[in-house]
């Protein structure tokens, strides 16, 4: 198998068809094999007795997941991802707003020497206020913080080398940074302008408080990214800088007592002061406590703390016991 197509669905009944119509449409000219998994996440209406009918029909290309409930977009992708069998993995939505004519621009791409090809949405076809203002915003922000620059986090439509999605795990919502943690195992990434269309049929799962949710996994994202192998600079970094604010508070307040007979105890700033001292001497405690767990976590599983892209001469894998 060298193509897997990835497509989660939450009640989308009438865009089935269509959708599969197009990308069957779209692949069979391929002369590689590829393969379509539909990912039910549990939806309400009749979206998996569509998919049922699919899967029966094209048992060579089909394959669908249904889940027992609904866990979200990113969890759909990661168990598209899980059971998949292609060394190139598109992902798309199931809304029709995505169009599968693109996805052999998208593996063009990658032809180049791409890890991954990321969609732009460049002439996107939604309310401007509610989803595309939101949409720049976050877009910037992620840019911004992360250094991984694209126009659009949010377009599903990526195409990936499996390589490139090797090395971490999706949780929460964590799909629209997929780029992110791709980038930090040193994936190459690149970005092209994909079509959008209108949705025709059913409403969008989406509002404005997804970009509320968008921020909040940023913060995860940047931890995870900068701080997972070496959590002591953070803790620990806020740790000293509690610790001397501590000690200039202290500093000021022993000058005021000795020049000008001001008392230290009756002061706020002592309490400040010696508050100040101790949570900078248990966050120091905790960067050191999270440096033993990582270490725990990457030896236990004898997980390296590197990536390989290529390796050339080697018939064996190193001994990590060592």
């Amino acid at each position: 198998m060298n193509l897997s197509i990835i497509i989660p669905v939450y009640n989308e009944k009438d865009n089935l068809k269509p959708l599969y119509a197009a990308l069957v449409e779209t692949l069979n000219p391929m002369k590689d094999p590829w393969e379509i998994i539909f990912v039910d996440d549990g939806s309400r209406d009749d979206s998996l007795q569509m998919l049922r009918g699919l899967a029966e029909s094209d048992t060579e290309h089909t394959r669908v997941i249904s889940f027992r409930r609904n866990f979200g977009q990113t969890a759909a992708i990661a168990a598209g991802i899980d059971f998949s069998k292609g060394d190139t993995i598109v992902l798309m939505d199931a809304d029709l707003q995505n169009d599968p004519e693109d996805i052999p621009k998208l593996l063009s791409k990658l032809d180049e020497g791409y890890d991954l090809v990321s969609g732009w949405r460049k002439d996107r076809r939604d309310n401007a206020i509610t989803r595309n203002l939101p949409s720049a915003i976050a877009n910037w922000v992620i840019s911004t913080t992360t250094g991984v620059h694209l126009h659009d986090y949010g377009c599903t439509l990526k195409a990936y080398k499996r390589d490139a999605l090797e090395g971490f795990r999706l949780y929460g919502e964590m799909h629209r940074f997929i780029p992110v943690f791709a980038h930090s195992i040193g994936s190459r990434i690149t970005e092209i302008p994909v079509s959008h269309h209108v949705r025709k049929f059913g409403k969008t799962n989406y509002g404005l408080e997804r970009t509320l949710k968008v921020v909040l996994d940023l913060f995860t994202v940047i931890f995870l990214l900068n701080y997972t192998s070496k959590p002591i600079r953070l803790f620990g970094g806020t740790g000293l800088l509690l610790m001397i604010t501590s000690a200039l508070i202290m500093g000021w307040l022993l000058i005021r007592r000795v020049f000008f007979l001001v008392s230290v105890l009756g002061s706020p700033f002592f309490q400040l002061g010696v508050m100040f001292f101790i949570l900078g001497f248990q966050s120091v405690l905790m960067g050191m406590i999270a440096e033993l767990l990582v270490r725990t976590y990457y030896e236990s599983q004898q997980k390296p703390a590197y990536t390989i892209r290529e390796k050339l001469g080697f018939d064996q894998k190193p001994d990590l016991n060592k």
